[in-house]
């Protein structure tokens, strides 16, 4: 069957700051406190998405979420106008007001997981948000991406958006943990799930806890009814990559069709799993194309830093593959050796493109995280009437409404301000009249 993969990335919203909330991310970690430029970041967003498109890839874009989350604080019972809100809380806990300000909803690979039709048992396309539990910042926007989702994936003949997986414990971190390889977009491949730990493990003293639980994915795998016929398969990711700060598996390893490129500690008993693969693949009818760097050619702690892994792998419509990178890899001489090895090989990715996303990767993270991939063919594209699918006219609108609404500076303390959150939610409302999701925001639908 004929389909295509849309990169649906995630526009930077407003209040994009540095935080340095999340534990083990070693990038947002060593950011915290510093001035933010959230129109700048939006923007090299937005220049990464005219870049697929004009590669000829099909792209789509998901919204910013309303912040600071006033639901979110109203629940811990501040009361009054919404300034009145915004200044209890900031003179309550500034800790808090960062964590309900928090852009991460940009990171889309962390939305959701995506099963495309070709894998599943009833031939629908697969959704399942993610629930985000590790993090308090995070897990605020499991209501916002499935109202986002599910009006992106309305028609439930050809769509399934399921709920979040239940219970906090059981970690689900969405795409970013999760690797799909076919012989080609719309033929049967085999979905790897990635987890970090048994939600009922005891303590072991390691020095980052991972976030997805072994049981939320396979309680994804199930819902998504893969298990039969062998098309899915779970991994468990290296411990000692996730000391190195590969919160997620998607910072050590990405694949495509046929091809999973990773580090050499990116996953548990490597070799076991390589060899499972292989079999899963070829019981498909192709053979895995396995890119893998050692150790002794690129550490840990320089994939980490440059976010080699942390790429896209897109296939052309001309032909061939091309990996999409942040710049940081091409000035990383042990990185940028990985990738020119690569392209020298006469393997299947023939290119590689690099791009600033520095605002971004301040936060921790890179092209993978801002891009949720969704295999789709051509009628289910075509359900979508065109929401949230990117042409040209859409990004110079959507370009004009960050530099009209966006601020170039921005510091901890203006998070309190209430103006900032009016300016966010006037954004917001015009970019779903772009983007043509109607109202997916709480302050839209009281």
């Amino acid at each position: 069957m004929t389909a295509v993969e849309v990169n649906f990335d995630g526009l930077i919203g407003p209040t994009h700051n540095y935080g340095g909330l999340a534990q083990g991310n070693l990038a947002s970690a060593s950011n915290e406190g510093k001035i933010s430029n959230p129109r700048e970041a939006a923007l090299q967003g937005l220049a990464k998405m005219r870049a697929l498109l004009r590669m000829g890839l099909i792209q789509g874009v998901l919204p910013p979420h309303e912040r600071p989350h006033i639901p979110s604080l109203r629940k811990m019972a501040f009361a009054g106008s919404d300034a009145d809100v915004l200044r209890a809380a900031a003179r309550a806990s500034p800790a808090l007001l960062t964590n309900v300000s928090s852009a991460s909803a940009m990171w889309t690979a962390n939305a959701g997981t995506v099963s495309p039709s070709a894998d599943t048992g009833d031939g629908r396309v697969h959704v399942t948000p993610a629930n985000l539990s590790s993090h308090f910042h995070r897990a605020i926007e499991t209501a916002t991406t499935s109202r986002v989702l599910a009006a992106i994936f309305s028609d439930a003949s050809r769509f399934a958006v399921h709920p979040a997986v239940p219970f906090a414990t059981f970690g689900d971190e969405g795409g970013a943990n999760h690797c799909r390889l076919s012989a080609s977009h719309g033929e049967r491949g085999v979905e790897l799930f990635v987890y970090g730990r048994s939600a009922f493990a005891k303590s072991d003293g390691r020095r980052f806890t991972p976030r997805q639980a072994m049981e939320a994915s396979h309680i994804v795998a199930t819902q998504h009814q893969l298990w039969a016929g062998g098309g899915a398969l779970l991994a468990q990711q290296g411990q000692a990559a996730v000391d190195a700060g590969a919160f997620h598996n998607d910072v050590v390893a990405v694949s495509n069709c046929n091809v999973l490129m990773f580090h050499a500690h990116a996953f548990e008993q490597k070799e076991v799993l390589t060899e499972a693969l292989k079999r899963a693949c070829e019981s498909k009818g192709f053979e895995p194309v396995l890119l893998e760097a050692g150790a002794d050619e690129l550490t840990l702690e320089e994939a980490v830093k440059s976010y080699q892994f942390n790429s896209q792998i897109v296939t052309l419509p001309t032909g061939g593959m091309a990996l999409i990178l942040p710049s940081e890899v091409e000035e990383a001489p042990r990185a940028k050796a990985f990738v020119d090895r690569v392209l020298a090989s006469n393997g299947p990715i023939r290119e590689a493109h690099y791009f600033n996303l520095r605002q971004s990767m301040r936060n921790g993270g890179g092209p993978a995280c801002l891009r949720l991939r969704v295999v789709l063919t051509e009628s289910e594209l075509a359900a979508l009437a065109g929401r949230a699918i990117l042409d040209e006219a859409r990004i110079v609108a959507l370009e004009e409404i960050v530099r009209q609404r966006y601020r170039d500076r921005l510091e901890s303390s203006d998070l309190a301000d209430p103006a900032l959150l009016d300016e966010s939610r006037t954004a917001l409302d015009e970019i779903g009249q772009v983007l043509g999701l109607g109202a997916v925001h709480g302050f839209q639908r009281i």
